[in-house]
């Protein structure tokens, strides 16, 4: 068929699709007013092509069958086959016999088979009746939304008397400041106008015995939201058998027909375009207020998200909202910390008594052979930038972040349990998994089987000791080798800079002095003076992207392990991989750090007898200490893995790869204008199971990075909360525009990644408390301040922290060779050590054990001090706030009073729409709280005809 033939033919099946929803009723589909629609083809030959005249025109996308009339709930596509005859007609014969056993479940198809050989695929569109869809709600036990009747008013009405008029001063205190904290929170809003609020209705397990609770609307097939029905369709495709062999009991659902090439892809549609000029509709909506750059720095339709996408992706939009909002204490903190920093940094003693060139302190070489001695002097910069970081405001800050850590997850419990009661999550119980196709497929020829403890299936089974244990074994033992080359690489960084540091440490001895070589001379000079500057930096960067080829391997690696392992459930899949990706993640990322913060510069033993590796040297930690070399790791791998790696990949890839499929596709303009909307989301990418996790992932390691090693980089929580501002739109635009509608799943909380973040919080009040006891200074100088100043300040404390060396007792393989180091006599290097002519000469000395103790003193009562402080506040914090629990039991009893008055008037013939009458006969429940002269509410009995109001009075519980 010719190109034009088939655009004709397109044109005129779109026209009839949109003649057909002419007809509809007033109300669109999406919500929106309809306006007068022009003739179909007209529209569409005016526009040229040029643009979705389905998706502009005041109508919107078509999302109903030919009829115009029925819904699309869900849609399947397969590709033409392009195998033998046999794989060909098993394919079509599983397809007829999945198909007939939905018709017969009571869903709807429709077939729309391509025209043309240059079609992608082939579809068919699945409708859910009134009457499938009240069935399967029933057994999903979903709630829905009570008929708004006089009933509910009544007793709200009752309830809303409760209300205490009397308010203390605390409680007029507490709404004024929260009355402030909303004015300032205006400006980061949504306009209501344009973004409705969405209230929470009172709502019921849904049940058909009693469909005359529910506010079932005229059109019943508005009643279910358009993610409840395709929630409904799914769960019925999942469980739907393509096979009619008894003997096969695994040849059923959707995800094992996608696994086996039956299908390519299964989704809902998206409800309209996201672009502008496309019709008024919730997807649209979303990505105008919610995916959109403009609104980067205002909140989250989180309602509107939740029903779209489903619970699941709305709690963890949640979660990260809030997790942002509470970077905002601590990038504060954090950012005053710095600049207190960078205020005291230039008048500290000691980087005063390092930059004075009056001291004239010969250091002992970096290195053996080559190295030359050098004037302490000369990491006066270094010395400086690394007080910024290294001073009593570290501590506090360290502090902070720890109770940070635990407010943040205790308030995030609180903030998770409102989620749950607003979104009906609170009595979720998470359905039987059936197997995973996946492990179906690897046990297809498995001859051992036994009946499954829940659903009393025959199951294939792999015996534990003889199939399971050899395979863990290899899967761990695979892991621990991935762990180990990740420290391999930690070890390869660390002969990098070693080299590196000795060879720009070499460059004084050939220093140009010659004026025609002035520019090179002073460069030299810059590099030499910044030797570990340049060496900290340039290694930092290698090791990041040795973490990000690292990354890449363990993705394919920890898939290909957690399939080994042939785990039965999905659950059971995502916790295995969620173990595994996290223990390497961890290792890959925080090696390097760990190494700088708690061994660099501790076993190097001293000049003359220094602890070799491999017949080197271990590298010693700068002038200024080791703080400001972890901090500058710290920032390029945390800045670099999150402002970098991640924004490309999520948001550069994407558009470059979507750049070069427009490119290359042979589709013309008027082809893709006349595509229907299932056919447009078949375009899109397919939502993975696993989309979540790797956000998850991303967030937990920034989690990590920002308490565990928080005391060494205050501006940690700004970066990040700058990270997670662009991470929500770029997140949000992903789902709105790239990708397919994603399965509006249901789940009560963030899962296993709780238990992580908790996990980590606990690590990091122990990691902080070593890095302030030994890779920080602030140890030593409080001893020497408290015990050894003689003016109680810290001049002198450079000198104080200077051990002496003679250099004559320098061995002869270390000894420097280089012209004139024979006049050095003796030399300093940075430890607490006896000078050489004392009786025990190089051996630590008091001092050394005096900070030691004081070093441990500090870690063990840190360490406690914080732990039990946190678990107080964690015990004062209740997971579910007061009032919370009150409107819990409210609506139950609220429940309970429906259907009892209910059930009553329709035993009596009567409705309660009949009068006043019947509504004093329905909502008379009694007195049973009466407020007394202060407002204070008392419970008493339910009123009796017979009571006297002495009999009333005793009555006061």
């Amino acid at each position: 068929m010719a190109a034009t033939e088939k655009d004709d033919v397109k044109l005129h099946m779109l026209a009839e699709d949109q003649q057909d929803n002419i007809h509809l009723d007033e109300t669109a589909p999406n919500g929106f007013e309809d306006e007068v629609k022009p003739t179909a083809v007209t529209a569409i030959k005016a526009s040229g092509g040029n643009a979705d005249v389905q998706d502009k025109s005041a109508q919107g996308r078509n999302m109903y069958f030919k009829d115009g009339k029925r819904r699309i709930d869900y849609v399947l596509a397969w590709e033409l086959d392009d195998d033998d005859d046999k794989h060909k007609n098993r394919n079509i014969k599983a397809r007829e016999i999945f198909e007939k056993n939905l018709r017969e479940e009571g869903l709807q198809l429709e077939e729309d088979l391509t025209v043309s050989k240059d079609e992608e695929a082939d579809f068919m569109k699945v409708h859910a009746p009134y009457e499938v869809l009240t069935r399967y709600a029933e057994i999903l036990k979903l709630k829905m939304p009570v008929k708004k009747n006089l009933v509910l008013d009544k007793i709200q009405m009752k309830y809303s008397q409760l209300e205490n008029p009397m308010k203390s001063v605390s409680t007029k205190l507490w709404t004024k400041v929260t009355g402030i904290a909303k004015r300032i929170y205006t400006p980061f809003q949504l306009n209501e106008d344009q973004v409705p609020h969405i209230k929470r209705r009172f709502t019921l397990v849904y049940s058909r015995d009693k469909e005359y609770l529910f506010d079932i609307p005229e059109d019943r097939d508005t009643f279910f939201d358009n993610a409840t029905r395709s929630r409904i369709v799914n769960f019925i495709l999942r469980r739907k058998s393509f096979s009619t062999d008894k003997n096969d009991a695994y040849s059923f659902g959707i995800n094992k027909m996608i696994n086996d090439n039956i299908y390519t892809a299964a989704y809902s549609l998206h409800e309209g375009h996201w672009k502008p000029g496309s019709a008024p509709n919730e997807r649209k909506l979303l990505f105008d207020h919610w995916g959109n750059w403009r609104n980067m720095f205002k909140v989250q339709p989180l309602e509107h998200v939740r029903n779209y996408f489903g619970a699941k992706i709305g709690i963890y939009f949640t979660w990260l909202g809030f997790y942002t909002m509470m970077l905002i204490p601590a990038s504060i903190v954090g950012l005053v910390v710095f600049i207190y920093g960078i205020a005291v940094a230039p008048d500290s003693y000691p980087a005063k008594e390092i930059c004075d060139p009056k001291n004239n302190f010969t250091m002992c070489p970096l290195c053996d052979f080559q190295c030359p001695y050098w004037n302490l002097y000369e990491s006066c910069s270094n010395a400086i930038a690394s007080r910024m970081f290294d001073n009593g405001g570290t501590v506090f800050f360290a502090i902070f972040m720890s109770f940070w850590g635990t407010l943040f997850l205790e308030f995030w419990k609180r903030r998770q349990a409102s989620m749950q009661y607003k979104w009906d999550l609170l009595d979720y119980v998470r359905e039987e998994q059936p197997p995973r196709p996946e492990y179906l497929a690897r046990l297809e020829n498995c001859t051992h089987y036994r009946l499954h403890p829940i659903t009393g299936l025959k199951e294939p089974h792999l015996p534990f000791w003889t199939k399971r244990v050899p395979i863990f074994l290899m899967s761990y033992s695979i892991m621990f080798f991935l762990g180990f080359l990740a420290i391999a690489a930690v070890f390869g960084v660390i002969a990098y800079r070693v080299s590196v540091l000795a060879a720009l440490q070499v460059l004084t001895k050939d220093r140009p002095t010659s004026t025609n070589s002035s520019l090179v001379a002073t460069t030299t000079a810059t590099i030499y003076e910044n030797a570990s500057l340049v060496t900290t930096v340039t290694a930092a960067c290698i090791n990041l992207l040795i973490i990000i080829i690292l990354n890449m391997i363990y993705s394919r690696l920890a898939f290909w392990l957690t399939d080994l392992e042939c785990l039965r459930t999905q659950k059971e899949y995502d916790d295995s991989i969620t173990l595994k990706l996290f223990a390497l993640q961890f290792v890959n990322y925080y090696s390097s750090i760990i190494y700088i913060a708690f061994f660099k510069g501790r076993i190097i033993g001293r000049p003359g007898k220094y602890t070799t590796m491999f017949g080197a040297r271990q590298e010693e930690c700068a002038a200024g200490g080791c703080l400001i070399e972890l901090c500058i790791q710290l920032a390029i791998i945390m800045t670099g893995k999150q402002l970098f790696v991640n924004n490309f990949t999520e948001l550069v890839l994407p558009k470059l790869i979507k750049m070069i499929k427009r490119c290359l596709s042979k589709e013309t303009k008027a082809e893709k204008a006349s595509r229907a909307s299932y056919e447009k989301d078949y375009k899109l990418e397919a939502a993975q199971t696993t989309s979540l996790f790797y956000e998850y992932l991303e967030m937990v390691l920034q989690f990590g990075f920002l308490t565990i090693f928080v005391a060494a980089f205050p501006l940690g929580p700004l970066f990040s909360l700058i990270n997670n501002i662009i991470e929500i739109r770029m997140d949000s635009s992903k789902m709105i525009t790239h990708l397919r509608r994603p399965l509006a799943d249901r789940s009560p909380d963030i899962g296993i990644w709780y238990s992580v973040l908790y996990g980590i919080s606990r690590i990091a009040i122990i990691s902080n408390a070593f890095i302030i006891a030994l890779t920080s200074d602030y140890i030593p100088r409080m001893v020497y301040l408290n015990s050894y100043s003689k003016d109680d300040s810290l001049k002198g404390y450079l000198n104080h922290t200077m051990s002496y060396f003679n250099t004559s007792d320098f061995e002869a393989d270390h000894r420097p060779t280089y012209a004139g180091s024979e006049h050095i006599q003796i030399c300093r290097y940075r430890d607490f050590r006896n000078p050489p002519w004392s009786e025990n000469a190089y051996e630590f000395s008091q001092l050394y054990w005096h900070i030691l103790a004081a070093r441990f003193v500090f870690v063990v009562v840190f360490q406690n001090v914080i732990v039990f402080i946190t678990g107080l506040i964690a015990w004062l914090i209740p997971d579910v706030p007061a009032q919370l629990k009150v409107q819990i039991r409210r609506e139950a009893y609220i429940s309970n009073e429906i259907i009892i008055k209910t059930e009553l008037l329709r035993a009596q013939g009567k409705s309660p729409e009949e009068g006043e009458a019947a509504i004093e006969a329905i909502s008379d429940v009694g007195l049973q709280y009466q407020q007394d002269d202060t407002g204070s509410a008392k419970l008493m009995f339910r009123k009796s005809p017979g009571n006297s109001p002495e009999r009333e009075e005793e009555n006061i519980v």
